[in-house]
This record gives C-alpha cells, structure tokens and sequence, in this order.
C-alpha cells in the first residue's frame, strides 16, 4: 500500500484532549505528550522511514501516532488498554486511511507477532541481517514498563512473537531512574537485574531525556527514551529465566551471598561455593562490580546443578515448604533450554566488541 507523506490538518493535541475529555488517569499513570516537536524526535530517532510497519504501545490521544504517521508509514498498529482514548484514535485513523489499525487490550496480554501475521507483514529478514523494516514504538506508562520491557527481552530472546519476523528494534520511554538503570555500564550505582537483562540480549541506549514539565500532568521525574536493538549474537547462552533468576537474587542483596537464596538451606553453602569457586569470583565482589560475563558464567554453572538436581530450578526459599523433592515432580522441574544457543569461537569474545568495556 502506498503511503501518503503527511496526514492532513488534524486538531491541535490540547483541543484534541479537551474536545473528547480526555483527563489523564493517575491509577493508569497516564501522561501525555504534548510536544509534536519532541514526539516526532522519538519518531525519528527510533529509526521509522517511509513504508515501515510500526507498532505503538500505549498511544494515549495520539501525539507519537502522528508522528508516526507522518512519517510515512504503510501501516501503524496501536494497543491502547484505555476505552476512553478509541474515539480520539478513531479520529486520526479517519485521517490516514488504511494506515492506522486499533486494537483496544492490555499490551501484556497482547502478541504483536500474530498482529502483524494476520495483516500480512512479508519483510521478515533472518536473524543475523539487518533488522527488519517494523519497529514496536510506546510511551509507556511508569506502572507497566519495566514488566512490559521484562516481556518483551523474553520473547526478543525466544526470537518469537514480533521477533520470529528477525531483530525488530523497540524505542520506549522510561522514568530516568529506571532509564539509567537500562543502560547501567559496571560499577555504577544504577547498575541492577534490569541492566544485565537488557544488555545481554541487546544493545540499548538512551537516546534523550525529556523534561517531566512535557507532560500532562507533569510528573514529578524526567523521562528517558530508550532504544533498544537486539544482539545477533546474545552474550550469555542460557534462558533467559536463567539469568533472570541468578541476577534478580545477586542483585536483591548486593553481595554474593544472595546466590545462596538459590537453594534450600541445608545445601546452600556447598553449592553457592561451587559457582563462585568455578566461575572464579571473589565472593567479596558486590553485584555492580561483576560484569556480563561473570552473570553468564554463574547462569551457566547454576543451570548445570538444575540439571542435575530436577527441581532445585523451580524452587524458591520464601516458599520452603514446596521441597526440591516435591517440585521434581512437577512439569518445570527443569529449567527452559535456550533453542537459540551459537557456539562462540574457542577464543572467545571481546567485550571491547560489544561497547561493554573500554
């Protein structure tokens, strides 16, 4: 379908707003952008060309799918949870027509993937090439995105949902806080669980801060846009819940010995000795100190002992009582295999490689 440049005269975003009542909900942390200058900058920089497909999270009024559509796009997706927003949507749909497609749900609960296959997307490209021509845009709303992004680095690392059409890249905004956390490099303060998984699987990076004072009503933090592009080659090779499970106990208590909350407690010693004993960390190292490879290698050593012990996966020490015993007698008694692993080169890989260390 070919693709008008520019959508016609549309109402201002502020009459927009007032002309279908549109006030920002404080229990779904909604806040709109106003600025048509700054939406379009995270149109532009996310990468959006003509004849792109985009999906947008979270549109709100639709200021981002404007500028979206302004942009040239053959076809713009927007999940939008909120009732109240679809007639507005419906709107700036009038004015693009065949372009702007609505789909009222709960973006965690929805598969962009299967969005796309029904309207015939045809631009996959394989895993090692270029990214394909669509991208997954949003301005999220604080109380989902950091779930929201947990899910899609998921699905990104299963290479399924919008993934399985090749490394779709995603631009999303943040809280600051959590931004920096995203981009965190090793000892830094910010450095957490949510670094470690962002970082493994792709390549983010903060392309601009904007102002809380932006937004409507102005929230009291500034907002970071994130783009994030995934790795063709991810640098730890086991699954993703893995390393998730190992990062989110290291970092819950900053020194090593959270690995012990691995286990049960009669074992917790011996075994947390052993990853620390085989991946050669000092157990005086605090979490922001170790970098992606000593998290892939304690994911690695600690997915052996899953293995070889079914149910100590699944098990969880605030839980005591479901034994090692009992969970090896349930469906996920082992953990998720990586189907995606590629064999690294007996040299190994520079970090240097991958921006990750100077």
């Amino acid at each position: 379908m070919a693709a008008s440049s520019r959508l016609p005269p549309l109402p201002a975003l502020r009459d927009f707003i007032h002309l279908y009542k549109l006030r920002a909900k404080k229990v779904l942390s909604q806040n709109y952008l106003m600025d048509m200058n700054l939406t379009k900058k995270i149109v532009r920089l996310a990468g959006v060309r003509s004849g792109d497909w985009v999906c947008e999270v979270g549109p709100g009024p639709g200021g981002i799918t404007r500028a979206i559509l302004d942009a040239g796009v053959d076809r713009c997706d927007v999940v939008e949870i909120d009732q109240r927003m679809i007639p507005a949507l419906r709107h700036v749909a009038e004015a693009a027509p065949g372009r702007l497609h609505i789909t009222r749900g709960d973006v965690l609960k929805t598969e962009i993937g299967g969005m796309w296959e029904e309207a015939g997307f045809s631009g996959a490209t394989a895993w090692s090439d270029e990214p394909p021509r669509a991208h997954i845009v949003g301005n999220l709303p604080f109380n989902i995105a950091t779930p929201l992004i947990i899910k899609f680095l998921r699905d990104m690392s299963y290479r399924r949902g919008p993934w399985k059409y090749g490394r779709v890249p995603l631009t999303l905004t943040f809280q600051s806080e959590v931004a920096q956390r995203i981009i965190s490099p090793i000892d830094c303060e910010a450095r957490s669980r949510i670094s470690i998984m962002s970082q493994y699987v792709a390549e983010p990076k903060l392309l601009f801060t904007i102002s809380g004072k932006c937004f409507v009503p102005p929230p009291k933090v500034d907002v970071g846009v994130v783009r994030f592009t995934p790795r063709a080659v991810p640098l730890i090779g086991v699954a993703f819940e893995v390393i998730e499970k190992v990062a989110r106990q290291v970092f819950h208590y900053r020194q090593k010995y959270g690995l012990k909350t691995l286990y049960p407690e009669e074992i917790a010693e011996e075994m947390a000795h052993e990853v620390l004993k085989e991946t050669r960390i000092d157990p005086r190292t605090t979490s922001i100190k170790l970098g992606i490879e000593q998290y892939g290698h304690m994911a690695e050593v600690y997915e052996r002992q899953c293995l070889s012990m079914p149910g100590l996966f699944p098990y969880d020490y605030v839980k005591p009582h479901l034994t090692v015993e009992s969970l090896a007698q349930t469906e996920k008694a082992l953990p998720p295999r990586q189907p995606f692993i590629t064999q690294l080169p007996a040299e190994g890989i520079s970090l240097k490689n991958f921006g990750l260390i100077s």
